[in-house]
């Protein structure tokens, strides 16, 4: 039984049976038909995933990993803010005239800062630390640029990742400001788990510990029907998870470098509509 399922039906009950709405306010998130996108919301979320002991992937319905491992490496390795860039349209809502999402997300990793041993950005700093000083308590990265939040198309949601090693292992903290649970919390959870099973590959670390805190986890008006629906289905067993043992490079991963065998999942008819 996949505990990425168990934590998702704990985290979606407790929103539904003892969260809070927020439909006498108004929002800015809008339906494509104009309506109002109210949700229900539970705040301070923290869920815990063992990566050396399970790939955390739903089973209740299928997640799109290889799309978004494109998204993640979008981001993480080529640091990029142009649609272009990145396959599928998931970003096509939030992107002006020219392809841009603004100062966001791929472009704050990809700015340099100095430091004492020479100019980084985000990602590299990252990087040397975690070859160099792994024992440090420092070992992060920050997407909440409050100087660049007006030249942002999205604020960031997933905005800021600690990681830290005990020992030959990588644990890591994601924070997050915001959860849309149905669309993207597991979309969200595997990433990041490929993530820390990068960073410790090219390390020399074994991928231990992810940490999921969430502020805002909620779900949206029109999603209820679904996650009801999904609640009542039977869990099935987690896939295996593996990674190309030859990439010692971080920016050599590719799509292709990751493979997840014997996944089974639910098949989920409706439509999931996304608020913007």
């Amino acid at each position: 039984m996949s505990r990425a399922d168990q934590i998702f039906i704990e985290n979606c009950r407790e929103i539904l049976e003892r969260g809070v709405w927020d439909k006498e306010y108004p929002v800015r998130p809008k339906w494509e038909d104009g309506a109002p996108a109210h949700t229900v919301k539970r705040f301070g979320i923290i869920n815990r995933y063992q990566l050396d002991e399970e790939f955390p992937i739903l089973t209740l319905r299928r997640t799109y990993w290889k799309t978004a491992v494109d998204e993640l490496l979008w981001i993480w390795q080529k640091k990029s803010n142009h649609v272009s860039e990145l396959r599928g349209n998931i970003w096509d809502a939030w992107a002006d005239d020219s392809g841009s999402i603004g100062k966001a997300y791929g472009y704050q990793l990809g700015i340099k800062h100095q430091y004492p041993e020479g100019k980084f950005d985000q990602v590299d700093r990252v990087l040397f630390d975690l070859r160099h000083n792994p024992n440090s308590r420092r070992i992060m990265t920050n997407l909440y640029n409050f100087e660049d939040l007006h030249e942002m198309a999205l604020y960031p949601c997933a905005y800021s990742m600690t990681f830290n090693v005990s020992g030959d292992t990588l644990n890591a903290i994601l924070n997050q400001r915001s959860q849309d649970m149905l669309t993207a919390n597991n979309w969200n959870v595997v990433q990041y788990a490929v993530l820390v099973h990068m960073m410790a590959k090219v390390s020399g670390l074994r991928a231990g510990e992810l940490v999921h805190v969430i502020a805002d986890a909620h779900i949206y008006d029109r999603h209820v029907p679904i996650v009801e629906q999904l609640l009542e289905r039977p869990p099935l067993p987690a896939p295996q998870f593996s990674m190309d043992q030859g990439v010692t490079d971080f920016y050599a991963f590719t799509r292709d470098s990751f493979q997840v065998t014997d996944y089974q999942y639910h098949p989920l008819d409706e439509t999931i509509s996304v608020a913007v």
